[in-house]
């Protein structure tokens, strides 16, 4: 039974990849479904980033995959993604684009981008990404005060400052079409949406746990849109807007 405990402790330090309580089991679905289909431009770019020092915001390889069959399955054209860090999903979802498909990305580091993207653009998808540096809140803001915006983009993916993700919502309702998705990433925060008030967590866990969970409460409400709710990643909860 120790050794079990051993691997409960392990996984804990990984939470961000998978909310699957063995380790072998989610390298199991790494190595049989994940990596031999991972496109030799993603596994570049996953293996880069695996050396920054902040390697804990990227997306996983698993949810990469989520993402990109997501968007062929809904013949996504027109897409926005908040929070790119080095673009490991905005890649993802580039190679999922047809040729004329646009995705707007923002980041309030160009750096962090600029690292990645000599493998964008070696993939041949760095035409179909408009990126802007800086906060997404003004240029959303500007978007909304043109109606030609409002319901024109397919799939939007969040993946920023999670104290801002109902401000996010607030606006982004208004630009993705009926019928149109957007995902919200990390909306099971590393398992601390139910963990006790005085469990022991890293700091910067606990400062947006209950933005995270304040974020929960208001999509589960918003009639809106129908919600669901995945263990893929560290959560990611696609909202599909029905009105």
């Amino acid at each position: 039974m120790a050794g079990n405990g051993e691997e409960k402790s392990r996984h804990q330090e990984v939470g961000h990849k998978s909310l699957l309580q063995s380790d072998a089991l989610y390298q199991y679905i790494l190595e049989t479904s994940v990596y031999p289909r991972e496109p030799e431009c993603m596994k570049e770019l996953r293996e880069l980033t695996a050396k920054h020092p902040w390697n804990i915001m990227t997306t996983s390889a698993d949810e990469g995959q989520f993402l990109n069959m997501l968007l062929k399955l809904i013949n996504a054209k027109n897409t926005m993604e908040i929070g790119v860090y080095t673009g490991y999903s905005l890649l993802a979802t580039a190679l999922a684009l047809p040729e004329d498909g646009k995705i707007l990305a923002m980041d309030i580091n160009k750096e962090n981008y600029e690292l990645g993207l000599p493998v964008i653009q070696k993939a041949g998808v760095a035409h179909k990404i408009d990126f802007r540096e800086g906060p997404a809140l003004p240029v959303l803001d500007h978007m909304i005060e043109d109606e030609k915006n409002h319901g024109s983009f397919d799939f939007i993916f969040v993946d920023a400052d999670k104290d801002n993700y109902i401000n996010y919502h607030k606006r982004l309702i208004d630009l993705v079409k009926v019928g149109g998705l957007i995902g919200y990433d990390n909306t099971l925060w590393n398992g601390s949406v139910v963990a006790p008030p005085d469990a022991p967590l890293r700091k910067y866990v606990r400062y947006y746990r209950d933005f995270v969970i304040e974020l929960n409460k208001a999509l589960a409400a918003d009639p809106r849109i129908e919600i669901c709710m995945l263990p893929v990643g560290d959560g990611i909860t696609l909202c599909r807007r029905i009105k």
